[in-house]
């Protein structure tokens, strides 16, 4: 009697696929690959790792998706550059599914940034000075416009000085957890933006973003800290203000 043929599966088991991503991480380290470095080939993986080529595609997709790899077609696989964009989507899916709270994310970045504003004022060189002086003057010149772009381009000139003033203070970290927070800005900027319901309110506001600037542009770390913390209650008590918890 001839038995049936059964299909055999190709798809890598969990645990061969997490040992195999674990491997090339591990050999990415010890082997003192930079970002931008070309890993080796497939089929040389695969030997390495004694697994199969499959094992060692899924492997590669799967740290391509986290950024620890770069994939491009017609070329090996490239370490990975340090990238906020996998943190900022695991922390958009928190937020969405209830685990924590737009405050709760507000009194973390309260914490961080505290310390980015003193290492900035302490590390910035006289160019980033000036870039957040100028980031800082595109705000003011939007909000006293009547152009139907202004709300944009305050949310994104703030975002750019947060993430100009993380960079200033010297450590990528740093700089990697202030852009992964520019997704939930760009979800609540609205609700503040109409909360501060006055003209006057909105120019209060970014006279806070201009003191924070200058006190970074004149070396007082203890000055901007204090500033980048008042930043943030006035944030979090206009979110409250507007329902927001």
């Amino acid at each position: 009697m001839i038995k049936p043929i059964t299909q055999v599966s190709t798809d890598p088991s969990p645990n061969l696929l997490e040992a195999t991503i674990a491997g090339i991480r591990t050999m990415i380290r010890e082997e003192g690959l930079h970002a931008g470095d070309a890993l080796p080939s497939e089929a040389a993986l695969a030997q390495r790792h004694g697994v199969s080529r499959t094992v060692v595609r899924e492997a590669l997709r799967s740290l391509a998706a986290l950024k620890v790899v770069e994939l491009a077609n017609g070329r090996r696989a490239r370490v990975g550059a340090p990238d906020a964009q996998a943190l900022s989507a695991q922390l958009e899916h928190t937020v969405q599914i209830g685990r924590i709270s737009i405050l709760q994310v507000l009194d973390v970045r309260r914490a961080l940034e505290r310390r980015t504003a003193m290492l900035a004022a302490m590390r910035r060189s006289d160019a980033q000075a000036a870039e957040m002086l100028h980031v800082v003057a595109l705000m003011e010149e939007a909000v006293e416009s009547a152009a139907p772009d202004a709300v944009e381009t305050v949310m994104e000139q703030d975002i750019a000085l947060h993430e100009l003033i993380a960079a200033a203070g010297g450590n990528a970290l740093f700089s990697i957890l202030v852009q992964s927070y520019a997704v939930i800005t760009r979800q609540t900027w609205g609700i503040g933006w109409h909360a501060r319901g006055t003209q006057q309110e909105r120019r209060r506001n970014i006279a806070l973003h201009r003191r924070l600037a200058e006190a970074i542009a004149a070396r007082d770390a203890a000055g901007a800290e204090a500033l980048m913390e008042e930043h943030f209650d006035n944030a979090a008590a206009t979110l409250m203000k507007a329902g927001i918890t």
